[in-house]
Formats: structure tokens, sequence, C-alpha cells
């Protein structure tokens, strides 16, 4: 049997008004993107989402 692969599309790089974005999930019904600040600010607190989704997360 073949195991899906659970993880969305590969990240999409675009721009808005003039500015970089990451779109990730692109092509699905809720696609997630943001600029350059709010990529660094995911990136100064990643242990913190990673604990956050670790807590709430329903596949334990």
């Amino acid at each position: 049997m073949e195991e899906k692969d659970e993880r969305p599309g590969k990240p999409v790089i675009g721009e808005y008004k003039g500015n970089p974005i990451l779109t990730l999930n692109p092509g699905e019904r809720f696609p997630f993107s943001f600029g350059l600040s709010k990529a660094k600010l995911i990136l100064m607190h990643l242990d913190e989402i990673r604990d956050f989704v670790l807590k709430y997360s329903k596949d334990k």
C-alpha cells in the first residue's frame, strides 16, 4: 500500500505591491501567504510555534 505524503505543495515565492511574499499550501483551499517581516517573526519564535503545535495537535 502506498503512503500518502501529508505535506502540502512546495511553497511559492511571489510578489505583492512590489514586495516578496511566500505562499505556503499553494493551490489548496486555504493558502497561507506572508512577507519578509512576518517570516522573520516566525523564525524568531519557531521553538514556541513548535511547542504550540505539539501541545494542541490532535495527531499526538
